[in-house]
C-alpha cells in the first residue's frame, strides 16, 4: 500500500498527460464528424444516383468494418503500400492518421442519425412551408433541423459516450493516449515496472467523463422537450 502511494503522484501525472491526448482527438473527432456526418447524409438522401451510392457504399464499408481495422489502413497503408508515408512517424502524424479515422467512421455513423431525423420529421410540414413562401433553405433550417435535433439527441448521446471508449483503440497505431500510459507502467515507465493498478485506475477517468458527459446531454434533451 505505502507503494501505490509513493507511485500515486507518478502515475496520476503520466494519466493527466494521456488523458489530455485522449481528450484533443475526442473533440477532435466531433468538430469533425459532425457536419461531414451531415454532408453524407445529404449525399445519401439526393436525387443525383451516383452520388447517393458513393455515400451508401461509404456509409456501408466503414460501418460494416472494425474502426480498429480502419486505423491500421489509414496509418500504415500510405507508406507500406504505396511508400508514401504521409503521416510520418511522429506523435503528431498518429495523432493526425488517428484523427483522420474517427472522424470519417463516426461521420459515417453521425450520417444515418441525421437521415432518420431529417426524414422521421412529416412531410405535411414541407409543403405548408412552401405554401407560405419559405424557401427550402428556410425550411430546412427554420423547421426541419430543430425538429431533428430533438430527434437525434437521445441516438447521438449514445454515440458521443461510446466514442469516449473508442478512443482508446487509437493506441493500435501507438498514439500515446490514456490507456497507453497506464499500460506502461506494466512494462517499465518513469521507474515503475510490473504495476498493474494504473492501467485498471483508467477507468476512473472514463467513468467521470462519461458521467459529466451523460449529465449535459440529458439537460440538452430537457431543454428540447418544448418540441414534443
Amino acid at each position: 500500500m505505502n507503494q501505490i502511494l509513493e507511485q500515486m503522484p507518478i502515475v496520476v501525472s503520466s494519466l493527466n498527460i494521456g488523458f489530455i491526448q485522449t481528450l484533443k482527438l475526442f473533440f477532435v473527432t466531433l468538430i469533425g464528424a459532425f457536419p461531414l456526418g451531415l454532408v453524407i447524409a445529404f449525399g445519401s438522401m439526393s436525387h443525383f444516383r451516383p452520388l447517393s451510392c458513393f455515400s451508401r457504399l461509404l456509409v456501408w464499408i466503414i460501418r460494416g468494418t472494425p474502426l480498429m481495422i480502419q486505423l491500421l489502413i489509414i496509418y500504415y497503408f500510405p507508406g507500406l503500400v504505396l511508400n508514401n508515408p504521409i503521416w510520418g512517424g511522429g506523435e503528431a502524424g498518429r495523432f493526425l492518421a488517428a484523427s483522420v479515422s474517427f472522424i470519417l467512421n463516426y461521420a459515417c455513423y453521425f450520417s444515418e442519425i441525421y437521415r432518420g431525423g431529417i426524414q422521421g420529421v412529416p412531410a405535411g410540414q414541407e409543403e405548408a412551408g412552401l405554401v407560405l413562401g419559405m424557401t427550402k433553405s428556410q425550411i430546412f433550417f427554420k423547421v426541419t433541423l430543430l425538429q431533428m435535433i430533438k430527434r437525434i439527441v437521445p441516438p447521438m448521446s449514445n454515440e458521443i459516450i461510446t466514442l469516449v471508449k473508442d478512443t482508446s483503440l487509437a493506441r493500435i497505431i501507438a498514439l500515446q493516449e490514456i490507456i497507453w500510459a497506464g499500460q506502461a507502467f506494466m512494462k517499465g515507465s518513469n521507474g515503475i515496472s510490473g504495476a498493474v493498478w494504473p492501467l485498471f485506475f483508467t477507468a476512473v477517468y472514463y467513468l467521470i467523463f462519461n458521467g459529466i458527459l451523460t449529465v449535459l446531454l440529458g439537460r440538452l434533451e430537457k431543454k428540447l422537450d418544448y418540441f414534443r
